[in-house]
């Protein structure tokens, strides 16, 4: 068994989540491989237990499952300010880059290059979408109740596109797992002392973006209320957020196409670091036509919205965690959500299709995409790069 290290030094510390974030490629599994490498077996600044641990608390927990894992992490090596740095050095250089990107269109209008050329990255973003209803069905479709409900939230979803119906079905899949279960006593009693301090900030936070946007037009106060919205009721990695942000953000609010949406998830997938990051695209685009400046306002909101609940919950939880992860019924409302979320994520695949077309270069790069990705022998980040070259190669 590895022993954690002990009187780490911050800027070490750092450094080596600094190495974690270049590495961590392919969304929240492939980065806890990383993590098991790098901060278990190299560094040693936690055991394998603990990270399976702290693995198994932020599956259970709303927001970014890899980013809460890492953060946790810099939290038991050196309190809450240690673990706010961590997030900043994890997350910034990504969202740099994806703020970046949402000005990707009008670079390219500027300079007469047609946008054609970013023509596959929609379909193989699709890949990407399916590539992960399949991995998370394999692991969270165990029975016909599982199965039931990710057929019923994929239907959901399929037929009704409102922002409301992508929570409501996750809470719904949850509470009937719990309900179905056949345990007694799943919601033992046990002892907890948590720090309140950070779930009022969480709360007050949501119902001060609620009063906010009753009052105000301003389109960054909007964008953090709907972004830290999304970060508070997805559970899992970026592919689950998609189906919410979508809804809202393309179909409801048309702050960008479904070309623009779909080339921005697919670019992210291509860069290491969290997939949430692709919120910082998403804010950008979503801010367009009022200047440079506000532009990256709303990509700060993206980013920093969708990142601060899920980064308090963390810190709620992590003092609690020891007690908290003895209440079985938490266990179990959570595979009735994970399986919720499979057909939300299979929906999403098969609405967003449908919008690119189903011409037969598209129908080709989405499944040479998801191919590639199941073979594991190609990176994530290949696959982009040959999508933009066939995009550039092949006349439009």
């Amino acid at each position: 068994m590895n022993k954690p290290g002990k009187n780490t030094g911050w800027g070490a510390f750092l450094a080596d989540v600094f190495v974690c974030s270049l590495g961590a490629y392919g969304g929240p599994e492939a980065h806890y491989g990383v993590f098991a490498d790098h901060m278990v077996s190299r560094k040693k600044h936690l055991t394998e237990e603990e990270l399976l641990e702290l693995i198994a608390l932020t599956g259970i927990l709303p927001g970014p499952s890899s980013t809460q894992t890492i953060v946790a992490i810099g939290y038991k090596v050196g309190g809450p300010v240690l673990g706010a740095l961590t997030l900043l050095v994890w997350a910034a250089p990504v969202l740099a880059v994806m703020t970046m990107l949402s000005f990707l269109g009008a670079f390219l209008e500027q300079r007469r290059i047609s946008p054609g050329i970013l023509r596959y990255i929609g379909p193989m973003a699709v890949g990407f979408i399916i590539v992960a209803a399949y991995r998370l069905g394999r692991k969270a479709i165990a029975d016909k109740t599982a199965f039931l409900l990710m057929l019923f939230a994929g239907t959901t979803t399929y037929f009704i596109h409102e922002p409301w119906i992508y929570p409501l079905v996750l809470i719904a899949g949850g509470a009937f797992a719990a309900a179905a279960s056949k345990e007694k006593n799943i919601w033992n009693r046990v002892r907890l002392d948590p720090p309140w301090a950070y779930l009022a900030a969480f709360a007050a936070t949501a119902l001060a973006g609620f009063a906010a946007i009753t009052v105000s037009d301003n389109r960054i106060v909007h964008l953090f209320e709907s972004f830290y919205r999304y970060g508070y009721l997805v559970i899992g990695g970026g592919q689950v957020v998609v189906p919410l942000m979508f809804s809202e953000l393309v179909e409801a609010n048309r702050y960008m196409s479904d070309q623009e949406f779909l080339t921005g998830f697919g670019l992210v997938q291509g860069l290491p670091g969290p997939m949430f990051s692709f919120s910082a695209y998403a804010g950008g685009m979503a801010a367009r036509g009022s200047g440079v400046l506000f532009q990256i306002l709303g990509a700060a909101a993206g980013g920093i919205g969708i990142f601060m609940p899920g980064v308090l919950l963390i810190y709620f939880v992590y003092p609690i965690w020891e007690n908290l992860k003895a209440i079985r019924g938490i266990r179990i409302a959570l595979r009735g959500v994970t399986a919720a979320a499979c057909g939300l994520i299979a929906a999403s695949a098969v609405v967003l299709m449908r919008k690119n077309g189903f011409s037969a270069d598209a129908l080709v790069a989405t499944a040479a995409s998801a191919g590639l990705l199941l073979l594991r022998k190609i990176p994530a980040p290949v696959i982009v790069a040959a999508c933009i070259i066939a995009g550039v190669v092949i006349p439009f």
